[in-house]
C-alpha cells in the first residue's frame, strides 16, 4: 500500500508509461463523465467517479489482474487493509470477475481529502466507513501495457 498525499504528489512520482497517463487522464476527465458508472481508457484501466458512500463490507477483497487507486475529492474514508498472506480465503479467485474474497483482521486507515490510496495485488482491503464521500476509483491492469491473454 502507498498512500500519497495529493495529485501534484502523485503526477511527481507517475510521471511516464502508458498506464500511468492514462490514470491522470481519467483523473483529469471527471467533470465530463457520469458519475457512480465505470468508463474505461483503452485496456489498462477503467475508473468511476463514485458520489456515494461505501457500505461497510464483512469481506477483504482483493484482485490479481488489476491494482486498485482510490483518489479522495472530498470527505473521508476508512480502509481496512492487509496482506492476503495474512488473511483466510473466504471465496477462490474468479477470473470473470478478478475478485477473491478473504476473512480476518488487517490495519485500518484513515483517508481523507486529496489522498491517493495504491493497493498493490498482494494487498486486500474492506471499506469500512465514509462521510460525504466523492472520489475517484481506478482499477489499473498490472501488465505493461496490454493483457498476456488477448
Amino acid at each position: 500500500m502507498l498512500i500519497l498525499n495529493s495529485f501534484d504528489e502523485f503526477k511527481d512520482i507517475f510521471r511516464s508509461g502508458k498506464k500511468w497517463i492514462r490514470c491522470k487522464e481519467a483523473i483529469e476527465n471527471i467533470p465530463n463523465i457520469k458519475q457512480n458508472r465505470y468508463h474505461s481508457i483503452g485496456d489498462s484501466l477503467v475508473y468511476m467517479f463514485k458520489t456515494e458512500n461505501h457500505k461497510d463490507e464483512q469481506d477483504f477483497q482483493g484482485h490479481r489482474r488489476y491494482m486498485d487507486i482510490h483518489y479522495y475529492v472530498e470527505g473521508n474514508e476508512q480502509l481496512e487493509i492487509s496482506k492476503k498472506a495474512e488473511l483466510n480465503i473466504k471465496e477462490r479467485y474468479s477470473d470473470e470477475t478478478d475478485t477473491e474474497y478473504f476473512h480476518g483482521e488487517g490495519e485500518i486507515i484513515n483517508l481523507t481529502s486529496g489522498n491517493f490510496v495504491i493497493i498493490e495485488n498482494d494487498e486486500a482491503f474492506k471499506f469500512k466507513g465514509a462521510e460525504n464521500l466523492k472520489k475517484v476509483i481506478l482499477k489499473v491492469t498490472i501488465e505493461d501495457n496490454y493483457f498476456l491473454n488477448k
